[in-house]
């Protein structure tokens, strides 16, 4: 039997180009961009759970729990990602960033429709900017989290993209670019609210 997909949302950065936290944007919405994303996944994944620093807290969105970093001698996103693969193992684990406010669930439907369809192997979307992996909407296997930790420790970096690249994840274009958009400074979310 297939192991279930898990979604893990990634709000643990520092959020320090944008000055305040991303998760807790909102879009026009009621709905921060924690409790929208999470029930982006909550939709397509088995369970879904929060990634936070030990520091952080937040009121969790319905249904989620939470998976704080315990991997110490990596940082970042790929700290998350190790962490919840530690904690859950059984589990493959379909990744998004909290900051993709277009994101939508067609876009996520599709990733792991992709992901039953092709081995279960990692997959990722391609990058609109060229062939590269977009790996915060990403699917990452079960029993992969050993293997993304000793490449890390190998290659002496964090870089989840250059792991993604490494291991040759299947790469799937985009069906709408406009989905996979990041947010990242004061500037971009006030040019989102414009168009808008």
């Amino acid at each position: 039997m297939s192991a279930p997909i898990f979604g893990l949302l990634l709000v643990g950065g520092k959020s320090e180009r944008m000055g305040r936290d991303k998760a807790l944007l909102s879009y026009g919405g009621e709905r921060t961009q924690l409790e929208r994303s999470a029930s982006l996944l909550s939709a397509v994944c088995k369970k879904t759970f929060i990634s936070l620093r030990r520091e952080q807290h937040f009121d969790l969105p319905p249904g989620t729990d939470v998976i704080y970093d315990s991997v110490d001698e990596v940082a970042g996103p790929l700290c998350g990602i190790l962490s919840a693969m530690a904690a859950h193992p059984e589990a493959n684990w379909l990744v998004v960033a909290c900051d993709l406010p277009k994101l939508k669930k067609e876009t996520l439907q599709r990733l792991v429709s992709s992901y039953h369809l092709h081995s279960e192997n990692l997959i990722a979307y391609k990058s609109k900017h060229g062939d590269l992996p977009e790996p915060l909407c990403a699917i990452y296997p079960s029993g992969k989290g050993g293997e993304l930790l000793a490449l890390a420790r190998e290659i002496g970096r964090f870089s989840i993209r250059e792991l993604l690249i490494i291991k040759k994840a299947r790469l799937i274009d985009q069906d709408d670019p406009e989905s996979l958009i990041n947010i990242n400074t004061n500037e971009e979310y006030e040019a989102i609210l414009d168009r808008q």
